[in-house]
């Protein structure tokens, strides 16, 4: 099964980058708060990365982390809207 992640900015820029999850080659890139299945709560620390905990929780199941390079070649049409909320 295709199952990739990556560091991504919310606004497809240089910001604050979050957890993207891809499930399907021909798919989007989507934030991890999308995919209630894998993801799990952050960690409660003041700055951490939104994501942290879902990505260590996946690259132990053999997830594929892709660099932030490889997953911008196609755009930011291969990125599906963010919707992060503040928890």
């Amino acid at each position: 099964m295709h199952r990739q992640m990556c560091w991504l900015s919310k606004s497809g820029g240089d910001g604050e980058k979050i957890l993207y999850l891809q499930t399907e080659p021909n798919q989007p890139w989507r934030p991890y708060t999308t995919f209630g299945h894998f993801a799990v709560p952050d960690y409660q620390i003041p700055g951490g990365s939104k994501g942290w905990a879902t990505y260590q929780k996946l690259l132990k199941a053999g997830w594929t982390l892709v660099p932030s390079a490889r997953a911008n070649e196609f755009g930011n049409s291969s990125y599906a809207e963010s919707t992060i909320q503040n928890q």
